[in-house]
């Protein structure tokens, strides 16, 4: 294993602590630097989490012994920042999604080959024990040849518990961008990159009241669908349906399930690491629980751990920019396809990420 890679990490906002925690256990990759458009905020998390530097996004982009930059900013600023990160000379590993929009989402891609860096997005949650023993029944031909897949994720809204939920509603974020990215990579990890896609998406509500703390009672003005239902059209054959809502008061569907010719896997939440494996043989009968065949207990980082360690042996990283711009395309395609009423061919594949060992 090569030496230490110093991490400089660029937002403090939510998710910085589970960045800082789950990094820890890798020897090879230390957080040295955080940094924020509000300064005192970074240095107060890195009081909290004892990181050694913190200030402005200038500095931590001049320092010279950072080499990979994590970009946790909100979705709209992604592109702006590991743009700059990329200029700076530094791979860049992203929060979801890569970008907004395919103009962002490729700038990002040139600019990564333009200076020989790699880009890493997020989510990494398909490596975790849950997505990887589904991947291997897949792979080991558990269910026989894949035919389709459901995928769901409904919920009432972000405003019922995020501190500040706004910016769930803007252009760029909505349940597909925001949690529905977990659901495609996890079929993408499963089935491999999509052909076509086809989609209806509305806004159920033009306004939101936020009922969490501390902005308990200000409305949200919603620019983007809140309920959004897609079929995916999988290279090699399958047909997935996707819905992603922030409209749905409760629902017992499943989160995941894929479906092969002599069998059916539950998939667990894919924005988890861990969770259930349920699998069905048309052999047997009946439904079993299968053991984990990789650990659950990891958690976000692992996708960076697994760049910075691929960076050191040469080889294709798991959560690439590849694969992130084509789940990207995949789920505006949904949305386009709702306002121009037809199928939209994808014009990005990926390699499917290689299993974990």
């Amino acid at each position: 294993m090569a030496a230490e890679t110093r991490v400089g990490i660029i937002g403090c906002g939510t998710i910085l602590g589970a960045y800082i925690r789950h990094t820890k256990p890798y020897p090879f990759l230390r957080v040295t630097r955080l940094a924020d458009l509000d300064v005192d905020r970074a240095k107060a998390a890195a009081a909290k989490f004892e990181v050694s530097e913190a200030g402005s996004v200038e500095e931590l982009l001049g320092d010279d012994s950072i080499s990979v930059v994590v970009n946790l900013t909100i979705p709209a600023a992604h592109a702006e920042v590991s743009l700059a990160a990329l200029e700076a000379g530094k791979h860049v590993y992203s929060e979801k999604p890569l970008a907004t929009d395919l103009t962002e989402g490729r700038a990002i891609l040139d600019a990564a080959e333009r200076h020989g860096l790699r880009v890493g997005c997020a989510p990494d949650t398909f490596l975790g024990g849950g997505g990887q023993t589904c991947r291997a029944l897949i792979d080991q031909g558990a269910i026989g040849e894949p035919v389709g897949a459901l995928a769901f994720f409904l919920n009432r809204g972000m405003e019922t518990w995020h501190p500040n939920p706004g910016f769930f509603y803007q252009r760029g974020a909505g349940p597909m961008m925001d949690v529905g990215v977990y659901y495609v990579t996890a079929l993408v990890n499963l089935l491999g990159p999509v052909r076509r896609v086809s989609g209806s998406a509305r806004v159920s509500f033009a306004e939101r009241e936020i009922t969490s703390e501390p902005l308990r009672g200000q409305r949200i003005r919603v620019e983007t669908p809140t309920h959004i239902a897609g079929t995916l059209d999988f290279e090699q054959g399958a047909i997935g349906t996707i819905v992603a809502s922030n409209d749905v008061c409760a629902s017992e569907v499943p989160r995941i399930e894929v479906f092969g010719a002599e069998g059916t896997i539950s998939v667990p939440d894919p924005n988890r690491f861990d969770g259930p494996v349920r699998l069905f043989r048309r052999s047997t009968g009946a439904w079993e629980d299968v053991p984990h065949t990789h650990p659950a207990d990891v958690g976000r980082g692992m996708g960076l751990a697994d760049m910075v360690q691929a960076l050191a042996e040469d080889r294709p990283h798991r959560c690439s920019g590849e694969m992130a711009f084509h789940v990207l395309e995949t789920m505006l395609a949904v949305e386009a396809s709702s306002e121009r009423g037809m199928h939209n061919e994808l014009a990005s594949r990926c390699a499917q990420p290689a299993a974990l060992e």
